[in-house]
């Protein structure tokens, strides 16, 4: 599924979200008019402002027996329903008063639910016609309903100042609303997103287990055979060279299967502080370059630190986590990526340089939020500094903070171009206590 098509299922209004919206206001209206006229004693023209409240509520009987509770309004037809309940509250309005009456602000209502959830087009739409429908009212209207000896005036200039305010709360509360709303579901995405990557690793974590658990089964059968197999080397006469030569093939194969589901048990091994789990920083740093070596682009790696380099259990977040950021930098670079590795016993830092384009600084100061593309980009052609940015870099921040790394974004000082990734951890977060005894420093 594409951004796109994935946001705009985000955005589809619910149908039991827009009938219990309009219940609320039918009850208001009803209240309001039965309030005014019965208890104020205020005379309106309460029997046709009751007409269009009943008409909204056949509406909204007619739409809940029509679809199920579940159902998603489309774009377009989320529009028209709230376009109606705009012309609905215009009526109204225009039987009490026009814009001199205080429901008015009530317009701003419709406008603001699809700035939430429909796109930007619609919701212009929309405020065109609330808009259209306010300036009516500006000059056609019902008087306010008032006390029969007092005579209530409000002049045009008032009313014109009314339909100003309007016109700019529909047009702030809208782009505010839309804002807010579409950076909600952009982080929501991402961290599902996170959450995606996060359960892939577990399902493959899962896999070894599995695997450890096939060699464990596999291992008494095959101990049968080998017993087998000596017996009938035993046993075998020495007139037949040709069946002993078999007998040997079988035996060194038998030897090769026991070694084989050896290396599958290890796999299912949980203990973080076991040497099959534990990485020193230049593997870690050769298991998240090695993927990327095909694309063409020269990798130069430097560490630098004293000589109890780190060593850390193997982390699939951390792994991950890395591997975008050198990912990102081998997309972005004209010819050299350059990994930087230090310690010391407090702290152990990695930073990632290109030298391509750098950060635009129209984005610079929002790296780490998951602004999305829309656009697939193919690997090695961004030469767009802001392309393929967002989703993928939120989910390396979020999965090495997590690790309790900090990460760092910028470029490169000029006159010289290219980006810096910059994670660096406490070494008592990121380094078992037991690791560095039990695994020797590698050099390569």
């Amino acid at each position: 599924m594409t951004t796109v098509e994935y946001d705009y299922d985000a955005r589809r209004l619910r149908m039991e979200t827009l009938l219990m919206l309009r219940w609320v206001a039918i009850t208001g209206q009803a209240a309001a008019c039965i309030g005014v006229y019965f208890i104020l004693g205020f005379d309106f023209p309460v029997g046709l402002c009751f007409v269009f409240i009943t008409a909204s509520a056949t509406l909204n009987i007619g739409m809940r027996f029509g679809t199920p509770r579940s159902f998603r309004l489309g774009d377009v037809e989320a529009a028209v329903l709230l376009g109606y309940d705009i012309i609905q509250l215009g009526f109204l309005l225009y039987l009490t008063g026009g814009l001199t009456n205080s429901f008015a602000m009530l317009f701003l209502t419709p406008v603001i639910i699809s700035a939430v959830s429909l796109p930007s087009n619609l919701t212009l739409l929309l405020g065109i016609v609330m808009i259209a429908v306010a300036t009516v009212l500006t000059v056609e209207y019902y008087p306010l309903p008032w006390y029969a000896d007092e005579k209530l005036t409000f002049p045009l200039l008032y009313r014109t100042g009314v339909w100003a305010a309007l016109a700019l709360s529909a047009a702030f509360i809208g782009i505010y609303a839309a804002r807010v709303s579409d950076e909600a579901r952009l982080l929501a995405d991402a961290l599902a997103a996170t959450e995606l990557v996060l359960e892939r690793e577990q399902h493959l974590s899962q896999l070894d287990g599995l695997a450890a658990a096939a060699a464990h089964e596999l291992g008494t059968p095959l101990a049968t055979i080998t017993l087998i197999i000596k017996e009938l080397q035993n046993a075998l006469p020495e007139n037949a060279p040709a069946l002993r030569d078999d007998l040997a093939l079988l035996a060194q194969e038998t030897a090769r299967c026991r070694e084989i589901l050896g290396k599958l048990a290890s796999l299912g091994a949980t203990d973080q502080s076991s040497v099959m789990n534990l990485l020193s920083i230049d593997t870690l740093i050769q298991e998240v370059v090695e993927p990327q070596r095909e694309f063409g682009v020269e990798v130069e790696i430097s560490k630098n630190g004293p000589s109890d380099a780190p060593v850390l259990a193997r982390n699939p977040a951390i792994l991950y986590g890395l591997g975008n950021l050198v990912e990102n930098a081998m997309d972005f670079a004209r010819s050299r990526v350059k990994i930087d590795a230090w310690w010391s016993s407090s702290y152990v830092t990695i930073a990632i340089q290109d030298d391509g384009p750098g950060y635009s600084p129209d984005i610079l100061d929002r790296l780490g939020d998951p602004y999305l593309r829309g656009r697939p980009v193919e690997r090695r052609t961004k030469n767009d500094a802001e392309s393929g940015l967002g989703l993928g870099l939120f989910i390396a921040k979020t999965l090495l903070e997590r690790s309790g790394a900090t990460v760092e974004t910028m470029n490169v000082s000029p006159p010289r171009t290219g980006a810096i990734a910059k994670v660096t951890w406490p070494r008592a977060a990121l380094e078992p206590a037991a690791a560095r005894p039990r695994l020797p420093q590698q050099d390569k």
